[in-house]
């Protein structure tokens, strides 16, 4: 009996032309983990992959409660009201299911998810970090070929996605609550060194507090060295509430892309960024090889029974490993 595919129909000219259901339709193929659609997914991201790279990618974190969704909400529709389009994207490496999340996120930026100019899309469900990250990056491939000019990735979950989202994008904004003080110790070095931008947010409520908390932010990275010599890192007090400040925030998004532009180093960054995309990529395969592959499947159990009772070492038996794979 012939099999039957379920693979979602897309064309490569219907994304070009920014059909929503086609772009959505594409994602899903991206997401899946079948092996006709994964091969398809690959030959369509490569047939879009000169229609890729024109955009603005910029990407968001900050602790819970800093007001990253409302501020996403209205950095977009400020954005869509200026003629630009905007996808928003997430990545996730806590979340275990990919299905949920999307009401979730559409409740959370109301503006933006019924804007005719604007695209919502959660994280996929993935068993790693790299994995949640690569399957992002595809999505804004194909957003932009898609005709969004703007790409807002933000950051859900904490620890590692931080480093993820700054690989993906070109600059990285983060945002901070009033009333530096004691929180000030509790920040991240890392953190702070992948900013290419630090604005408080919520200065509607917390005027005074706002700009002191900028002022010690600010000398917090004056002992960090920028990473870039053509871009010292601002800090800016904003309100993602009431829109307050977000028009520089993006006047200062804008002169980064043209200071980085002009000396190269946005397309050597982006150039990096793909070669971190390809062994993430590696890295996931290999992990589908190990979990799928029948030969290592039967012979894993005596593998790590043997190591458990002291007969064979681990380094032995990693090497057994790697030679079922055919490594």
């Amino acid at each position: 009996m012939t099999k039957v595919s379920t693979q979602p129909k897309v064309t490569v000219g219907a994304v070009l032309k920014g059909d929503r259901a086609a772009l959505a339709r594409a994602i899903t193929l991206m997401e899946s983990r079948r092996a006709d659609h994964r091969a398809a997914a690959r030959e369509l991201l490569q047939e879009l992959m000169p229609h890729t790279g024109k955009a603005v990618r910029v990407g968001i974190t900050g602790v819970p409660g800093v007001g990253k969704s409302t501020t996403i909400d209205s950095l977009g529709s400020m954005l869509t009201e200026r003629g630009h389009k905007v996808a928003v994207l997430a990545v996730d490496p806590s979340s275990t299911r990919s299905g949920g999340a999307i009401l979730g996120d559409k409740t959370r930026m109301a503006r933006l998810a019924i804007d005719p100019n604007a695209f919502i899309r959660p994280s996929p469900s993935s068993g790693t970090l790299g994995g949640v990250a690569a399957k992002t990056r595809e999505t804004m491939l194909l957003c932009e070929a898609a005709g969004f000019d703007v790409i807002l990735v933000e950051t859900v979950g904490v620890g590692q996605s931080e480093t993820a989202v700054a690989d993906l994008t070109d600059f990285f904004l983060v945002l901070m609550l009033p009333g530096a003080g004691d929180e000030l110790q509790g920040i991240k070095k890392g953190i702070l060194e992948l900013a290419d931008m630090i604005a408080v947010n919520k200065a509607d409520d917390a005027g005074p507090k706002a700009k002191t908390a900028a002022a010690e932010y600010k000398s917090a990275l004056h002992i960090l060295t920028p990473a870039s010599p053509a871009w010292t890192p601002p800090v800016l007090t904003i309100s993602g509430l009431t829109g307050q400040g977000l028009d520089e925030v993006w006047s200062k998004i804008l002169d980064h892309r043209k200071r980085l532009e002009a000396t190269g180093e946005l397309a050597a960054k982006r150039h990096a960024q793909d070669t971190k995309w390809m062994w993430a990529l590696v890295h996931e395969r290999l992990h589908d090889r190990l979990t799928h592959d029948p030969a290592l499947k039967k012979r894993l159990p005596e593998i790590e029974g043997s190591i458990a009772e002291g007969s064979l070492s681990p380094d032995a038996g990693a090497t057994e490993i790697v030679k079922l794979l055919g490594l």
